[in-house]
């Protein structure tokens, strides 16, 4: 019952690993061009780099999380071991998911931020400063100031 386990685990993580790679690939890639300020060049190779680490890192984890400490010996320790070495894989996907979305919208609010710090547009003319009257250059500035 043990070997059964195993196949049954990998047949089912290994196929959830891949959808949700595809899924966040997939769907992640509006987010990325944003991100990259439209270069959508750049945001696709970022993407394939995210996937391919994606899977080398859940597909190694799922590969190592295999063995088990102890036997299975019946239908019901087939789905206690079941039960838990794929809500672990899941939660282990959910994280990194999360993880990658809170970087990258560090990221863009970093650069929505930057791009706050400069004017849309350069000024057409600079309005040259009036000249001081008498009594500012003396220092005096009328009733009512200090």
């Amino acid at each position: 019952m043990t070997v059964t386990t195993y196949l049954i685990y990998l047949l089912i993580a290994v196929p959830l690993t891949i959808w949700v790679a595809r899924t966040l690939s997939r769907n992640g890639k509006v987010f990325l061009i944003d991100v990259f300020h439209g270069n959508e060049a750049f945001a696709d190779a970022v993407n394939r780099l995210l996937l391919v680490g994606f899977y080398l890192l859940n597909l190694g984890f799922v590969t190592l999380f295999l063995r088990s400490d102890r036997a299975v010996l019946d239908a019901s320790g087939v789905f206690e071991q079941l039960s838990v070495k794929l809500g672990i894989v899941m939660l282990v996907l959910g994280v990194v998911h999360l993880t990658n979305v809170w970087i990258f919208n560090k990221i863009r609010t970093r650069s929505r931020l930057d791009n706050l710090n400069h004017p849309p547009v350069p000024p057409n003319e600079v309005t040259p400063a009036r000249p001081l009257t008498v009594g500012e250059q003396a220092g005096y500035w009328g009733p009512g100031h200090a």
